[in-house]
């Protein structure tokens, strides 16, 4: 089993990797293989919803000149997925929210590529505005039917400078706590695979509301 982790944060060893990574640490005692991608310091468009990924199919998005792509390739291919995120005016880091909103798209009208893998969310923030981060990430996790582990409070660690959040005892906790449910959580998809039938996909219905 693997899980592939996104850290949303323009500092690649900045807060939100020490977050991702006391998830991570638990996950590999597991014997599960963990490997985390650092996007927020990458350049990446937002959707400019031209609706080619519903056209043709093929898995990808139409903007080919940043990595997203090859993302959600790995998205595809791990059995679980973490969402880190810094917290920007009470909401996740705007590179974090482009890289989002396409790659869920696109797996969305792909069949649902992440339908019933396992995701969680983690946010680091200085002060306040964590919960909504937090929020705003589960979005995604929720739409695309994905399952999700709990911990004994939010997903939220606190910290200022890189390295700070390792202070926040109860912060720690709550990632520790998170890693350990999350490879629980997989074992039981892996180990009840054959045995327990999974619930047959539905054809999304869609209600506008203005006629």
């Amino acid at each position: 089993m693997k899980v592939v982790a996104f850290n949303g944060s323009p500092k690649p060893k900045g807060n939100t990797y020490y977050a991702i990574k006391l998830v991570t640490d638990e996950l590999e005692k597991q014997g599960i293989e963990t490997e985390i991608i650092t996007i927020g310091n990458k350049m990446i468009s937002g959707c400019i919803a031209c609706n080619q990924c519903i056209k043709n199919k093929d898995e990808k998005c139409s903007i080919k000149n940043d990595g997203v792509n090859e993302w959600i390739q790995n998205m595809k291919e791990a059995d679980g997925i973490i969402l880190g995120s810094p917290v920007h005016y009470a909401s996740m880091a705007g590179n974090m929210k482009s890289f989002l909103d396409r790659a869920f798209y696109v797996a969305g009208v792909n069949d649902s590529l992440f339908r019933h893998k396992v995701g969680a969310s983690v946010v680091a923030v200085r002060r306040s505005g964590g919960l909504p981060a937090f929020n705003e990430l589960n979005n995604f996790l929720n739409y695309s039917e994905m399952m999700i582990p709990t911990s004994n409070y939010w997903n939220v660690i606190h910290g200022t400078k890189p390295g700070e959040v390792l202070q926040d005892e109860e912060g720690v906790q709550i990632m520790k706590t998170l890693g350990q449910n999350m490879a629980y959580l997989l074992k039981l998809i892996e180990f009840g695979k054959g045995s327990v039938k999974a619930p047959d996909m539905t054809k999304k219905i869609y209600t506008n509301f203005v006629r």
